[in-house]
């Protein structure tokens, strides 16, 4: 029991800094940030943006996305692919519920747990990474 209370208190808190991560984002409509942690080291970290070398403008001029902003999910997975790190059985923190293109990746990335506070307008995502047996929690950060 005690080491449940433990998780949950780190679960939070590594939210809160997935939180603040998010801050870095240069995106107006929302902001997402996300920590891959693997024995209680984190060891990548993302925001959603445009890719390495483009402008820091995420909406077009009618305010929509730009389809080749990245998810927060996306860069901290391809950062660690980058990295001598293996994501292999990682926990991943993420302020909102991963789409249905970021789970693909968490699946094939081994990420075998999800973190997140927020839900994202689709449950998609969601239901791909409990049909893939990955372990998909939501915490409100107070």
């Amino acid at each position: 029991m005690e080491e449940n209370k433990k998780q949950a208190l780190l679960d939070e808190r590594y939210l809160k800094m997935a939180a603040i991560w998010s801050q870095n984002s240069y995106c107006k409509r929302r902001k997402v940030g996300a920590l891959l942690v693997k024995d209680k080291m984190i060891i990548s970290d993302g925001y959603n943006g445009t890719p390495s070398g483009f402008e820091n403008v995420c909406e077009d001029e009618n305010n929509k996305t730009k389809p080749y902003v990245l998810h927060a999910e996306a860069n901290a997975i391809t950062k660690v692919a980058k990295s001598n790190n293996s994501s292999e059985g990682a926990t991943l923190y993420v302020t909102s519920s991963p789409c249905l293109e970021c789970a693909k990746l968490i699946i094939q990335a081994g990420i075998k747990r999800v973190v997140f506070s927020d839900d994202y307008r689709l449950a998609d995502g969601i239901n791909l990474l409990k049909r893939a047996d990955i372990e998909v929690i939501q915490v409100e950060v107070s």
